[in-house]
C-alpha cells in the first residue's frame, strides 16, 4: 500500500517533532540535573538495559584477540593466572576462593561478583576487558598500568577465570605459597577439602 504525498509528508512531520521534542526532553533531563547519578540510586530499567547492549556491542566488536594455543587448559598458566590475579588487586573487588571481597565493592555498580558472570563470557571478552577495562564501571584497564600488565599474564589470569567455579580454597592458598607448577593436579576443587599437592589424586 502507497501512502498519499500529503499523508506521507504529514507522517514524516510527526516523526520529525517527536524526535524534536525527545531530544529537548532528553537534553533537560541529562543535563537539568534530573538524572541521579549517585551509586547508590539504581537506574531506570530501560537506561541499565540500553548500557548493557551498548557494553556488549562495544565489547563483541572489538574482543578480537586470540589466546596463546593450548594455554587457557594449561595448568601452570591457571596457577599463574591466580597468582598474577592476587597480586594485581583483583581480590579487592572480586574476592577470591576463600576470601571476601573488600567491603567498598559492596557499594560498586554492577556488583562484581565474577562466579555469577565469568562463565557466560568468552575467553576474548574477558582478556578485552581486563587489558582495557569498561567505561562507567569500577573496572579499570590494566593495560595501561606502569609498567603494563603483559598480555601473556592476562590471558593466565582468564585461564585462572575460567576455572574459577572448581578451585578450592586451599588449592588458591597453595598456588600463592609455592613455586608455578609445584602444586596443581587435575580434577583439584571444592571436592579436595584438603587442598591439593605434589603427587595428590
Amino acid at each position: 500500500m502507497i501512502l498519499p504525498v500529503k499523508t506521507l509528508i504529514v507522517v514524516l512531520a510527526l516523526i520529525g517533532v517527536l524526535a524534536i521534542v525527545a531530544g529537548i526532553g532528553a537534553t533537560i533531563f541529562f543535563f537539568g540535573g534530573f538524572y541521579n547519578v549517585a551509586a547508590d540510586h539504581p537506574d531506570p530499567h530501560i537506561f541499565n538495559w540500553a548500557l548493557v547492549q551498548v557494553r556488549t556491542a562495544s565489547i563483541s566488536r572489538r574482543a578480537t584477540d586470540q589466546p596463546p594455543v593450548g594455554l587457557l587448559d594449561d595448568a601452570a598458566a591457571v596457577q599463574a593466572g591466580a597468582l598474577a590475579y592476587a597480586r594485581n588487586g583483583c581480590t579487592d573487588c572480586h574476592g577470591q576462593p576463600g576470601v571476601e571481597s573488600a567491603k567498598f565493592s559492596e557499594g560498586l555498580t554492577p556488583p562484581p561478583d565474577l562466579r555469577k558472570v565469568v562463565n557466560h563470557r568468552t575467553p576474548e571478552v574477558l582478556f578485552w576487558a581486563i587489558k582495557n577495562g569498561i567505561k562507567m564501571t569500577a573496572m579499570p584497564s590494566f593495560g595501561v598500568d606502569k609498567p603494563p600488565v603483559r598480555d601473556h599474564t592476562i590471558w593466565a589470569i582468564v585461564a585462572y577465570l575460567r576455572k574459577l567455579s572448581s578451585v578450592s580454597d586451599a588449592n588458591f592458598k597453595a598456588w600463592n605459597e609455592t613455586p608455578l607448577g609445584g602444586y596443581w593436579v587435575s580434577g583439584c576443587g571444592p571436592a579436595r577439602a584438603s587442598g591439593c599437592g605434589p603427587d595428590r589424586q
